[in-house]
C-alpha cells in the first residue's frame, strides 16, 4: 500500500488525534437508525470478497478525504479488516480538517465475530 507523502507524514507523525473505538454492535444499530455513515476502507479485492451491507468504499491505498460521500448529517465511522487502516483513515480525514474521528474497533474479523451480516461481492 503506498500513500502519497502528505499523507504517510500524517500517520507516522505525532499528533494529537482523537480516535474513538466503536463496537460492532454500535456500529450496526448507528447504520440501521441512520445516525453513521459506514465507510471502508479495504482494497477493491478484499470489498469483492466480502463487503459490509451498506458501507461506501474508499480504499485506503487512493485514499482522499475528499471522496468520501456527504454524510447528509450522519457520523462518518471508518472500517476494514481489522481496526487498523480505519485509524489510520480517521487521523488523514482529521488532518484534511474533518471531525471525522470515529472507527470500527476490529474491523470485520469483529464484525463477523459478533455474528453479524456481510455479502459477497463489493
Amino acid at each position: 500500500m503506498r500513500l502519497t507523502a502528505k499523507y504517510e507524514e500524517v500517520a507516522l507523525a505525532d499528533r494529537n488525534f482523537v480516535v474513538h473505538d466503536l463496537t460492532p454492535e454500535d456500529v450496526s444499530k448507528g447504520v440501521a437508525e441512520g445516525r453513521y455513515l459506514l465507510v471502508d476502507v479495504r482494497e477493491p479485492n478484499e470489498v469483492a470478497a466480502e463487503a459490509f451491507p451498506d458501507a461506501a468504499v474508499v480504499a485506503l491505498s487512493v485514499f482522499d478525504p475528499k471522496a468520501i460521500p456527504d454524510p447528509q448529517g450522519k457520523q462518518v465511522v471508518f472500517a476494514c479488516r481489522s481496526g487498523k487502516r480505519s485509524v489510520t483513515a480517521s487521523m488523514m480525514a482529521q488532518a484534511d480538517g474533518l471531525a471525522y474521528d470515529k472507527h470500527l474497533a476490529g474491523g470485520i474479523l469483529g464484525w463477523k465475530a459478533v455474528g453479524l451480516p456481510t455479502r459477497s461481492g463489493g
